[in-house]
């Protein structure tokens, strides 16, 4: 049985945006004449609000354009605040500023009827909490920029779409049948790029075929909404206290720090220096390009653990990136009395047996390492806060290994280039996430040449590096022929000086020749892979790749940002051989695409539409993303989980 309606005589129905959410319900009641009159004088209030009364004149048409320009999302019944359906001349409406969804019944150009729906709001607090959210969640997916014909776009009320062009202030979206939708600049939260595993179906425009996909497929999200929190709830349930407030300690090490903060890192620091404030544990990445300071951000941090009286340890996935960490972290605390160990196998075992005895006693606060850190004997006394770096780089086994301690633990996760899953994780809500993309003061971008295997070119790259006085990455990714690719550059270039890294050499061996690269005594530097994650070296200007096409596209980024690390012009040439797969121009291409600074968060989702076989939900959820696109299919989960979280 169909519950009662009420009719009443007028309504007020309000955009979607920061201002208004601040506002109580109660407030549009008592001040309705006010924004009325404001209405008349003021184009915000004109552009943000729909006044309608019994019996007035209006177009149904344009009461829908206006709901969708004021944020309203289209559906196939409404449920809850910020939603609207259409059926004939009956338009059913959520408005975000009343406790009660509404029905305007037309006839013709009039309204004939405006009745109060039995659908209420339950809690006014937390539905515009979960409102506010989604307008920042949809300005993180809503990126647009380098948008080119021919790229599917998703409309949150229309489905994927072709991106035609803009025309006269306009976004032209191209729907099956040639069906057009010109959706006005300054509504690019109402789209979101698509990315899938597979050619996006694109349907009619206004067919329910659309609104019928994505009613479904928000309650698959919900689901699995129910089995991810089930997964993070231990999490939810511990706690511990709060870290101490910043002191001299910090001021030192902020004041010593040789850059001027970007306005990304001052916020990404905030962020975090908000999580430790908290009682729950953090669980936060720091996605941003090499080169950016996530290392800053993450020294800061440790200083921040051991001052509340905890333990803190960093892990690297390379010996040498320790290594680098570590007489970094050295260098900045000898004026501290924090005591900071390196643990990996380039130390001896009595060495290491010392340090070992030193994190259980509590003598060491900070320890840097590899995956040593998480062997069996490794104990700590008091370990507060774990740092993973460049975590994309660890295995399942070894994650596993951190998901044992991190129910307890603050955890906080540096990236250039997340691994899908952790940006899908990002994204929806279970896990806290800060972008750096500002790139810091006199960083240039680094020219990116796609060319053809030759060896004039490869001559003329290392020599005009070599008479600037630069040095030179030569990226060749197999150890069994190195040696081999060494000689034919020596015969190349008789005056170069080189040298060989890759992972099979010894650790001493490895370290020695980094450190020989490092001053200067070797020119050009022949490496597999290795140096995706190594030193950070402003004088290498120039990266060579030999075989490119076998490059995965968030390696080739990374390897990319090993060299430009300075104010000085970089130059980096990918170089492919007779045969290039489909996909691995499209690999190139998009590499070619992200020369400009900070797209280190874009190439992680073009990666992830490019590889296809990644599988970041299951199998059972790929299909639903496929429908949608990753964007939308995360809005809705992240959606679904902060509606759960609310109802525990």
């Amino acid at each position: 049985m169909e519950l009662s309606r009420t009719t009443i005589d007028r309504v007020l129905i309000v955009s979607i945006t920061p201002y208004f959410l601040e506002k109580g319900n109660i407030w549009f009641e008592e001040n309705l004449k006010k924004i009325l009159e404001a209405r008349k004088t003021q184009s915000f209030f004109a552009d943000n609000l729909i006044y309608l009364e019994k019996d007035q004149g209006c177009n149904l048409s344009e009461i829908l354009r206006k709901l969708d320009e004021m944020g309203y999302e289209k559906v196939l019944q409404i449920a809850e605040p910020g939603e609207f359906s259409q059926r004939g001349g009956i338009i059913d409406v959520f408005p975000v500023n009343s406790s009660q969804a509404v029905r305007l019944e037309f006839l013709g150009n009039r309204i004939e009827n405006i009745e109060q729906l039995p659908i209420r709001v339950k809690d006014e607090k937390t539905t515009k909490e979960i409102l506010k959210k989604r307008l920042k969640s949809q300005k993180l997916f809503s990126d647009l920029k380098g948008l080119k014909p021919g790229d599917y776009l998703v409309h949150l009320d229309h489905g994927v779409a072709r991106f035609v062009g803009e025309l006269n202030e306009y976004y032209v979206l191209e729907y099956a049948q040639d069906d057009k939708l010109y959706v006005p600049v300054g509504l690019e939260r109402k789209l979101s790029r698509y990315v899938g595993f597979v050619e996006p179906k694109i349907s009619r425009l206004g067919s329910l075929i659309w609104q019928r996909t994505k009613r479904k497929i928000k309650e698959e999200a919900e689901k699995l909404a129910k089995e991810l929190l089930e997964i993070y709830a231990e999490r939810e349930v511990v706690s511990r206290p709060p870290y101490l407030s910043e002191d001299e300690f910090d001021f030192k090490i902020a004041n010593d720090f040789k850059y001027e903060e970007t306005p990304d890192q001052i916020e990404t620091i905030e962020d975090i220096k908000k999580d430790l404030e908290k009682s729950e544990p953090m669980d936060r990445i720091v996605c941003g390009d090499v080169g950016f300071g996530k290392t800053e951000v993450a020294l800061r941090t440790l200083i921040r653990a051991v001052k509340s009286g905890y333990q803190a340890a960093m892990i690297c996935p390379t010996t040498i990136l320790a290594n680098q960490h570590f007489q970094n972290f050295q260098e900045r605390l000898k004026e501290l009395p924090i005591r900071i160990a390196a643990i990996s196998r380039l130390q001896p075992k009595k060495e290491q047996k010392e340090i070992i005895e030193g994190l259980k006693n509590g003598k060491i606060d900070i320890a840097v390492g590899t995956h040593r850190i998480l062997s069996k004997d490794a104990e700590f006394k008091n370990l507060g806060l774990l740092i993973i770096d460049d975590e994309q780089r660890f295995g399942v086994r070894q994650k596993e290994k951190l998901k044992k301690i991190r129910a307890s633990l603050d955890v906080l996760s540096l990236s250039a280039t997340p691994i899908p899953r952790t940006l899908y994780l990002a994204l929806s809500s279970l896990k806290s996430i800060s972008v750096i993309q500002t790139p810091p003061e006199g960083r240039l971008p680094i020219k990116t040449f796609i060319l053809p295997f030759k060896e004039k070119i490869i001559k003329t790259a290392i020599e005009k590096e070599i008479s600037r006085g630069g040095q030179v990455y030569y990226l060749h990714n197999r150890v069994e022929t190195i040696h081999g690719v060494r000689l034919f550059l020596e015969k190349l270039i008789p005056e170069g000086r080189f040298g060989i890294a890759h992972g099979r050499l010894k650790e001493n061996e490895l370290v020695k020749v980094m450190n020989d690269f490092q001053n200067k005594k070797i020119d050009v530097l022949v490496a597999t892979t290795i140096i995706e994650n190594g030193l950070d070296l402003p004088n290498v200007n120039t990266l060579i790749a030999a075989d490119a096409a076998k490059l995965g596209l968030a390696q080739a980024y990374q390897i990319r940002g090993r060299i430009g690390r300075s104010y000085i012009q970089a130059f980096s040439y990918f170089l492919y051989g007779d045969h290039l797969s489909e996909k691995a121009k499209m690999r190139l291409d998009a590499l070619k695409e992200a020369e400009e600074l900070g797209s280190g968060y874009k190439i992680a989702l073009r990666d992830l539409e490019i590889r296809g076989a990644g599988n970041i939900l299951g199998k059972e959820q790929s299909g639903n993303i496929n429908r949608v696109g990753l964007n939308l299919y995360c809005q809705m989960l992240s959606e679904a989980i902060e509606k759960l979280k609310v109802k525990c």
